[in-house]
């Protein structure tokens, strides 16, 4: 290396070369979806992005426009409280964490100019790239092809008050199985891009917890490519914190690829929690399944959650579907959903897409409480049943436990307390599924099928 060219340092970021140049962000073109630029010149510029995979990408901030929240994916959220994370100058050096782990899976810290970063994706709104901007330092997660399901926990809660960037890379080498938790505590001014790459035959469990104290600010964009004949299941659990934004992304890149993503979420009074899930099906004989289940009360709790899917005109046996459920408990709530769905190719398994928001359905409670069981505990009961079925997709039953209990101090106090588990070292198999009861009561509701 020539002495004009500095070694990369851990507090000195370079964008990796086999990323996408920075500068400049994708554009959708002149001509898309048959919409042509106007004789009269500069309309090129103003066609609006017909599909969810034609999203402008950079890793530089500077290709980004200053955010207004007139921007479809910033309509929701409180930019407000957001401003410190959009600006940028993020500090985005490494920070403390905790990891337990097991012999076939590592985590260390890697240099801002990581080869492995990039390799899942780009930024494509301005927090995101503020923070692929700012990284300083890069934590590399890796399981590797062992006999053994393997796992990693990792605990951060040293993150302050200032404004930060962190940046995660987590692989599944070919063959590979475990499961990766990022348990997130504590106060937090944080904007994050995570990284994850499942390798041809691999199978991979990634579990991101927010369970921040309550003045912690998270915006988390999740990026994730899943090979051949791969298995993801991805699963957010967005509890404390006062604003918690998690926008994960999942492109079944190759034939075979199959991707479950499941979420839930508890947003108390003045509480604001999203979640923009994305399903790229770019690849032939690719299944996805989508299942986000959340609960409101409190004057001014605000959830969002938008859904999209698309099916490209290279997936031809797709078989994918996506839901939202949301049950309000209080008055005073606000529950966001929007399902969408793009299709570009006729030649399908099937696809279908569907959203429910509403109270409790007194029928449920008539019946408990006609058992001699109290409205209260009947109500507990049935939220708890709501969002179960969820929390037993992780396939982790000690973090599972934790977060039943949580769910359950929330219908108690309003808030996020969560148990410290009995062993704290992660399982090291993978059990099978447990279905728990379901609540399905919907004021408004919408069901699409192909």
């Amino acid at each position: 290396m020539s002495s004009s060219t500095p070694t990369p340092r851990i507090d000195q970021p370079i964008e990796p070369a086999a990323a996408a140049p920075t500068g400049t962000a994708h554009s959708a073109g002149s001509e898309q979806h048959g919409a042509k630029a106007h004789s009269d010149g500069g309309w090129d510029t103003k066609i609006p992005v017909q599909t969810r995979s034609d999203r402008p990408q950079s890793g530089d901030i500077e290709a980004y426009a200053t955010v207004t929240g007139r921007e479809v994916n910033w309509k929701f959220a409180p930019l407000d409280k957001l401003a410190p994370l959009l600006a940028g100058g993020l500090d985005g050096s490494a920070y403390p964490f905790l990891a337990t782990e097991t012999d076939g899976a590592d985590v260390e810290w890697g240099r801002s100019d990581d080869p492995r970063v990039g390799t899942a994706g780009l930024p494509e709104d301005r927090a995101a790239a503020a923070a692929w901007t700012a990284r300083d330092a890069v934590l590399a997660v890796t399981i590797k092809a062992t006999d053994a399901y393997e796992s990693i926990t990792i605990t951060r809660s040293d993150f302050g008050s200032q404004p930060r960037a962190a940046h995660t890379v987590i692989t599944a080498e070919p063959n590979a199985q475990g499961i990766v938790v990022i348990d997130n505590r504590g106060s937090a001014l944080l904007s994050e891009n995570v990284e994850i790459v499942v390798g041809d035959n691999a199978r991979l469990t990634v579990v991101s917890l927010q369970d921040w104290a309550d003045d912690a600010v998270h915006v988390s964009t999740h990026f994730a490519e899943v090979n051949r004949d791969a298995f993801l299941k991805h699963v957010v659990v967005s509890l404390g914190g006062d604003v918690v934004r998690v926008n994960p992304s999942t492109h079944l890149a190759k034939q075979g690829a199959d991707t479950e993503m499941y979420g839930v979420y508890f947003a108390d009074a003045g509480q604001y929690i999203e979640q923009q899930v994305y399903v790229n099906h770019d690849a032939p004989n690719t299944r996805g399944r989508v299942n986000y289940k959340g609960a409101l009360q409190g004057q001014g709790a605000h959830t969002v959650w938008i859904g999209d899917v698309l099916i490209g005109r290279a997936g031809d046996g797709t078989d994918s579907y996506e839901q939202n459920r949301n049950l309000v408990l209080t008055d005073g709530t606000r529950a966001d959903s929007i399902p969408n769905l793009e299709i570009e190719t006729g030649n399908i398994e099937g696809a279908g897409h569907a959203s429910a928001t509403g109270r409790f359905d007194d029928e449920q409670l008539f019946y408990l409480q006609a058992r001699g069981i109290p409205e209260e505990e009947a109500r507990r009961l049935v939220v708890l049943g709501f969002l179960v079925e969820v929390i037993q997709k992780i396939g982790a039953p000690e973090l599972e436990e934790r977060l039943i209990a949580a769910v359950e101090q929330e219908l108690l106090e309003g808030r996020t307390v969560l148990a410290e588990p009995a062993n704290a070292e992660p399982a090291n198999a993978e059990p099978a599924n447990a279905e728990g009861a379901t609540a399905q009561s919907a004021a408004a509701q919408t069901e699409t099928a192909v």
